[in-house]
């Protein structure tokens, strides 16, 4: 490799390290290349296109967020949101990682500091008293109720992502004779494998809904519309049919929250937290990459703990 190459002349290179070594998706690199894309046309529009990873500095990089701030979106006819100019900003240190990685000289990765967003929205969760009116709240007297009641226990057992869940198939379920639990393999976001855990719980009510199939689909959940089974294809539920059947019991249970399948998964981890579980443990049921995305639950189990301390801690009914 040329390590005396403009920085703009590294995209190729790049996109092939996401794939080759770090395991992303063509989607994933298309999305790194158009977010880099607007670094390179800021570098051309300032005649800095012939510069190379050694030249750039921490004042270029500031400019370049004076210049994501100031950018009017053209379909929304607005400035970047903060969260969508950190997107641009995240290529950018990627890149910079990369060349780090190859023994390119280039300023650190960590001078690249991420826009702060004070709009963040918080994680929404469920307390494990409305998880439990959302798990109750099928009809399992029904086959849909118990296929319903088998994915919802699965979604809080495991935290899986709803793509994920969809993509479980009836081999991978095979329960041994009085086991309590069950862990199996899933490949997740970037290809990364990992393991998920089924309670006593889920393996019940999935063993209840197995028990209760005659047909031979593969996929683990299947659509029970009438006329689905007369066709030669597979029955396997979308996405959006899972997001719409937690939107389903989620009114059905009368909960506050608008709840989603992420939402379940959001429940799980924070329950882990705030049970103790250690931050990387938990980083490793997600199948985070990085640990970065997973402190994201810190924030609530932070409030959580001030909560307690403030309610709990005997300082406060000392008299002054």
């Amino acid at each position: 490799m040329n390590k005396g190459r403009p920085i703009t002349e590294y995209l190729v290179d790049f996109l092939d390290f996401l794939e080759i070594e770090k395991g992303l998706s063509a989607k994933t690199q298309e999305n790194y290349a158009r977010f880099l894309n607007k670094f390179f046309y800021w570098l051309r529009d300032n005649k800095l296109s012939k510069m190379k990873p050694a030249q750039l500095t921490p004042d270029h990089v500031w400019k370049y967020r004076v210049f994501l701030s100031r950018h009017i979106d053209p379909l929304s006819k607005q400035p970047l949101k903060k969260s969508t100019q950190n997107y641009y900003l995240i290529a950018l240190r990627s890149l910079l990682e990369f060349f780090v990685e190859k023994d390119i000289t280039t300023l650190s990765p960590s001078k690249i500091k991420l826009a702060k967003d004070k709009s963040e929205k918080e994680v929404k969760f469920l307390q494990l008293e409305q998880i439990e009116k959302l798990l109750l709240a099928p009809d399992v007297n029904t086959k849909i109720g118990l296929r319903d009641r088998a994915i919802l226990e699965t979604l809080f057992s495991t935290g899986l992502r709803v793509a994920e869940l969809v993509n479980l198939n009836v081999d991978q379920i095979k329960i041994p004779s009085g086991s309590k639990d069950l862990e199996i393999a899933v490949v997740g976001k970037g290809k990364k494998v990992r393991s998920i855990y089924f309670s006593e719980r889920a393996l019940h009510w999935l063993k209840v809904y197995l028990d209760k199939r005659s047909d031979m689909d593969e996929a683990l959940f299947i659509n029970y519309k009438p006329g689905k089974e007369k066709n030669n294809i597979s029955r396997r539920l979308t996405t959006k049919s899972v997001e719409d059947i937690v939107k389903k019991y989620v009114k059905i249970a009368g909960l506050p929250v608008m709840a989603t399948p992420h939402t379940i998964r959001h429940s799980f981890a924070t329950d882990l937290l705030a049970n103790g579980v250690d931050l990387r443990l938990v980083q490793e049921f997600l199948g985070h990459r990085n640990i970065a995305t997973t402190q994201i639950y810190t924030h609530v189990t932070n409030k959580q703990l001030r909560d307690i301390h403030k309610k709990m801690h005997g300082g406060a009914k000392l008299k002054s």
